[in-house]
């Protein structure tokens, strides 16, 4: 069932938790994504299975809870998540990051470390709006962003457009998690597909070589695309946490 916990930042955030005993898990989507999708419903499976708490729950400005999408950020989504994980769960959590959750999860993990027990990047994108997003503009967008503030781009996963917010750029430039000292003091498992256009797998070798872990490991899954989700991706999904014995 559907609950709802207000923030600090006056936000109110839906959610949906598994309850359970050990080490919980807990799932965070991508941008413009919200917990209803494939991966947030298969961990959600994968925990009442085994017995273990879980969370699910959707940004400000996504699925079911407050707020426009178009006035959000990084930032914003970061505290989100932060009081999702400090004031709905208990004791270390696995943090499974997919996409934009896997920079979210970077920014808990860097915020709280003492609360995680391992964390999970499923073709994670830390500091996609400055590295991917940014160079990617064209002149007359770049200058389309400068007049309006925004910016509209054609979307494979939406027949609405993805309208992009020179807040989001701006923001997202004060988020940045792969340009100073990353530590990681926990095992830290990145799952990426060599089909991803979207974030493609180089993003996850930078990744790999920035983040200091006493236990990283990358995972290259020949074919797999952005969603990640085909059984057999899934499957790879499931046999990582078991795995991890958390």
């Amino acid at each position: 069932m559907t609950q709802y916990l207000d923030t600090p930042q006056g936000r109110r955030l839906a959610y949906v938790q598994t309850p359970g005993t050990g080490t919980g898990v807990v799932f965070l989507g991508g941008f413009k994504s919200d917990m209803t999708g494939t991966k947030a419903q298969f961990l959600e499976a994968w925990a009442k299975e085994r017995g273990r708490p879980f969370l699910r729950f959707d940004y400000s400005g996504h699925g079911q809870s407050s707020g426009d999408f178009l006035d959000g950020a990084i930032g914003d989504w970061f505290e989100d998540a932060l009081a999702a994980i400090t004031q709905l769960t208990e004791g270390k959590q696995v943090l499974v990051g997919s996409s934009m959750g896997g920079w979210i999860s970077l920014l808990c993990c860097r915020a709280i470390p003492e609360r995680v027990a391992a964390l999970i990047g499923i073709a994670a994108a830390p500091d996609f709006t400055e590295d991917l997003m940014l160079p990617s503009f064209t002149p007359e967008e770049l200058q389309s962003m400068e007049t309006t503030g925004r910016i509209e781009q054609p979307s494979e996963y939406s027949d609405e457009p993805y309208v992009i917010t020179r807040r989001l750029i701006e923001e997202g430039r004060t988020r940045l998690v792969l340009r100073a000292p990353l530590p990681l003091p926990f095992p830290v498992r990145l799952l990426q597909g060599s089909a991803d256009v979207d974030v493609p797998p180089s993003v996850a070798l930078k990744l790999f070589d920035h983040a200091e872990s006493p236990d990283l490991r990358l995972t290259l899954v020949k074919a797999a695309d952005h969603r990640f989700s085909e059984p057999e991706n899934l499957a790879l999904l499931s046999r990582t946490l078991d795995d991890l014995q958390l």
